[in-house]
This record gives C-alpha cells, structure tokens and sequence, in this order.
C-alpha cells in the first residue's frame, strides 16, 4: 500500500510565468527511503510541502496528492499532525518553546495526549536521541545541530507515520551532519518510518535510499536506484550530476571499470583493487608553484578577546589571523565555535573587549561606519532573510544602487535575473542565498565576509559561485569564509583554518589542512589514502587514476 501518491501535479506561484510543478506523477511506498535532488529552484521544497495541508503554499494547482489512498484534502489537520512529521531546512523556523523539554512535549499537548502517555513518549525521546544531558536547557542556548535534532525528537515523540525533511543539515558541521543523517537511517530501519528527504550533502545519505528522484525545472527526470540514477545522469552529461557523492563522481570521470562505488568504503576497495598488482608511478598531486612575491595584507586580527555578556564565558579568547590581499581565506569548525561571531567582530558588528583589528593597515575603530560600508567591506550574513526589507529582490538591488546597467551585471552573475519581480521570502533556500549575495556585491566591497555562502545552493551554482569568487580574487577583492562545506573549501580556498577553542589554529593551504586530518577532512581524501597521498579533492584524485592507469604496470 502506497502512503503517497500524486497524480499529475502541476503548481504555480502568483505573478510567476511558469509552473513551478510541471504534471508530477509519484508513488511513495511504505517503509521508503526516499532521496529527492535537484537544483535549486527545481520544485523540490515546493512538492514536498504539498505532502502536509498546513504547508501548501499560495498559488494555483491542478492534480491530487493521496494519503493513505486517501486525498491529502479530505484528511484533518489533526491527523495529518500526527502521521506526518516534517523538519524544516532552518531550526529556528520550527521551534516555538523556551525549554527542551516543553519542545519535545509541545505536539503531544496539542494532540491532547493523556499526560501519563506524553511523560513515556518525552522519556523515550530524550533517550533515544541522546538528549538527557540538556533536557532542561534554554532551547536558545542549543547549538545548530542540537536544536535541529530537537526538532526531530519532538516529530518523532508523536510516532508519525511519514518523515518528512527539507535539507536538514544545511546549517550544520560535517560531523554533526553525519550523526544526524545517521539517525535517521536508523529511524527508517529500526521504526519502519517512511523518510522523504531533499539534500544537496549526497555523501552520507545517497547510498542509503531505496529510491532516488531528480527532478529538474519542476519535473521529474529520474526515478530509480542510486546506482542507475547516478548512471542515467552521468550518460545525460546532466549538471546534477556533479552533486553525487565523490566515489561516484570519480568512478565515472576516470573512466572507472566494474561496479561504481557508492560510499567511502566502497570507493576505498575500488582503488586499493584496481591497483593492488599495478605500479604507481604518482602518488600525489602535482604542487602548484607558490608565488614569491610579497603580497599586502587586507585584513589583519589580533589577540580578540570577546563574550557577549559580563557573565559568560568568552567566545573568542586570543584569535587571530592575517589575511593576503585577494586571497580565499576559509575557516572551518564545529557548530556554535565562534565562527560567526569571528566574522561579526572583524566587520565592526560585535565589539572586542581586548585585541584590533586593521583593515589595509587602519585600525577598524577609526573607520567611519560610512568610509568602511561603502566600497571597502561587506558581509553576507548566515541567514539571507535577513537582508531582505522590500516587496521584490529587484527593489532590494536597487536599495543598494540606482545604476541599472550595474544592477542588471550583478543580477546576471548571480543568475536571479528571473527573479526580480519575486518576493524574496517566496524564493527557495539557494535562490534566496544569490539574491542576497548579489545584494552584497552592489556594495562593491574590496574586503567580501561571506557566512556559509553554499548552504542551500546546489553543485551547479555552487561551482557558478566558485566562479564569482575567483573572478573577485582576481580583482583585487579579499574574502574570508566560514563555512561547513569542506569540499568547497578544499577546492576554492587559498588558506584554510580551523577555530576550536576560541581561537583560529595555524593557516594552511587546503592540501596540507584537510589532507592530514582524519575526520575533518573530505570524501575524497577519506577514500583514497590506500594508494595516493594528499588528494583531497575529486579533481585530485581522477587525473591520478588516469596517470597510474597508463603509465603502471
């Protein structure tokens, strides 16, 4: 018996000129584990709020959606509730208590659970996520990942029958991402709930679906196992297909013989098999030549002290850090390290108690707010909404600039010139971070901050943004980034450091940083250790394929 089924569905947002859902025809069996993927903008938080009545947004609509063999409409609210649980892309969205505990008991409450039933569901939640230790904390004082995992504890306390989530881990560490993709495999194995999930981090979920859907312009183009979807794609040459986990990527562009690696693991036994009677003539990558001359710093930092009140303890105790002018400076770390609040601190937003900080020399206490915002230094804040004050993104690029000529540039590169007429709070996740960061290039700043600049964005604009930035570098244009995409990172950054402890460690070139960690580190240098050394990005490790495979023996 199938949970969901969706017979034709074709969407529409008011003052759009397409469907954003184009005759969608689905069927989602119990028990499933589903992974649906696309680029942003291709339909897929649209079509999964159409699975909960409560979170169908505004348009018009053709087709239906059945639960249970029964229309979605025709259900009540109360039982939808219930059956189906759905965790959104940004935690702070979803909650709506001041405590843990009243956050995991809040849907029973409204489910009018007897309280002696409600008391065991919060127990055995509390357990089962591991979250005895903060039970009773201030939900504001929970990390990302901890608020994000409160939100799943409390859906599952009211046993719903469906899982549904919208890129759950965009706001979260590599390794908390992991540990909660991981927990919900293990409510899909252990619990039999069905789970419909979209995520652009494919690396530890891809090889754990039944069934992967890419849709593509509000349709779906594939509907199959991983392996042939990650097949079918490949033979499409389709743009998705750089989004797939690393193993597969390489596999395919090597030019890869037998069964195509899904996972680490497998991507791990796929090398050390294919060369365990071969010679390797290249175990590393080919260095780039380092540049010997003497390059002025942008942006300087040190001894920062900081806490945001008297009482606490502090955030940033010491950092510091010396950033190249038109440099990609990176700095990575668990959730709710200080990242952020580094950022805040270097563009005059949080105030340091102890420490400077010099941007082209000048210390940044004796920039005027009107000399530092106007062509010298901007930032993308983590939560793009916040940025957004008027009815249309083309009234808030013009907000910033009256030259049109610019504007229409600005909105090209960043690929929302089809989005001028939307509002802002309509667009998806990724389209909302492009408008957002256009907005912040028509400052014409010389100094960029970007605060998780790819969360949200897929691997095509992810690589349209890798552009952008090296186009900047080229310009002159320093950026410092924090981010939890790795892989980016390892691909785009100059210098690369971590904050732990209050403080940024020692920088590095992303080939020395990420190729001696063990955990903090990428798919690609996590597989391929067995027989290259320092390879870290995928486009390290195909080219060392190929050359082993011609020149070993």
């Amino acid at each position: 018996m199938a949970h969901f089924h969706i017979q034709n569905l074709t969407f529409q947002y008011p003052n759009q000129s397409r469907p954003t859902l184009d005759s969608v025809e689905l069927t989602i069996e119990k028990g499933e584990f589903v992974l649906l993927c696309g680029q942003s903008g291709s339909g897929k938080t649209t079509l999964l709020r159409h699975f909960k009545s409560v979170l169908t947004p505004y348009g018009s609509r053709q087709g239906v959606v059945f639960f249970n063999e029964t229309p979605l409409e025709q259900i009540n609210s109360r039982e939808q509730a219930g059956q189906i649980g759905f965790v959104m892309q940004d935690p702070e969205e979803q909650l709506v208590t001041d405590k843990v505990w009243h956050e995991l008991a809040f849907g029973l409450e409204s489910l009018g659970t007897d309280p002696g039933t409600m008391r065991l569901r919060v127990a055995e939640m509390a357990s089962y996520f591991g979250i005895q230790n903060w039970f009773h904390r201030d939900v504001s004082s929970l990390s990302g990942g901890q608020k994000q995992l409160l939100n799943l504890a409390a859906i599952m306390a009211m046993q719903p029958e469906v899982l549904i989530l919208d890129e759950p881990t965009s706001q979260l560490d590599p390794i908390a991402a992991s540990d909660f993709l991981n927990t919900v495999a293990k409510i899909n194995t252990e619990l039999g709930t069905t789970i419909i999930i979209t995520e652009h981090r494919l690396e530890d979920i891809y090889h754990r679906a039944d069934r992967v859907i890419a849709m593509d312009g509000g349709r779906v183009i594939a509907n199959d196992t991983p392996k042939r979807v990650g097949k079918l794609l490949w033979q499409q040459k389709h743009p998705m297909f750089a989004a797939l986990p690393t193993p597969v990527h390489v596999f395919y562009a090597a030019g890869g013989a037998g069964d195509c690696p899904l996972t680490v693991r497998e991507g791990r036994r796929w090398l050390s098999e294919t060369f365990e009677t071969r010679r390797i003539a290249q175990r590393e990558p080919a260095e780039q030549p380092a540049s010997r001359e003497a390059v002025p710093e942008a942006l300087t930092a040190n001894g920062l002290w900081f806490r945001y009140e008297r009482d606490e303890e502090d955030v940033l105790r010491g950092a510091a850090l010396t950033v190249p002018q038109g440099s990609l400076f990176a700095i990575v770390g668990g959730n709710g390290a200080g990242k952020t609040t580094t950022l805040k601190v270097l563009c005059g937003i949080c105030r340091p108690y102890r420490g400077t900080v010099r941007i082209f020399g000048k210390p940044l206490k004796d920039y005027k707010s009107a000399q530092l915002y106007h062509r010298c230094l901007a930032m993308l804040p983590q939560n793009p909404k916040s940025l957004f004050v008027k009815r249309s993104v083309g009234e808030d690029l013009r907000e910033m600039c009256t030259d049109r000529e610019q504007i229409a540039r600005v909105a090209q590169l960043c690929q929302v010139e089809h989005l001028l007429e939307a509002h802002p709070y309509d667009l998806s996740g990724g389209e909302q971070q492009r408008a957002a960061l256009a907005k912040v290039l028509l400052t014409q700043p010389k100094i960029l901050l970007l605060d998780e600049p790819t969360k949200g964005l897929d691997s095509f604009f992810k690589g349209q943004l890798a552009r952008i930035l090296s186009d900047l570098k080229e310009r002159g244009i320093t950026i410092v980034m924090v981010s939890h995409d790795v892989e980016f990172c390892a691909e785009q950054a100059d210098l690369v450091s971590m904050f732990f402890d209050g403080q940024l460690l020692a920088a590095q070139t992303p080939r020395k940083f990420f190729g001696q960690n063990s955990f903090y580190t990428t798919a690609a240098n996590r597989m391929s250790p067995c027989v290259f050394r320092n390879a870290v990005t995928a486009e390290d490790v195909t080219p060392l394929y190929r050359r082993n495979m011609e020149d070993g023996i």
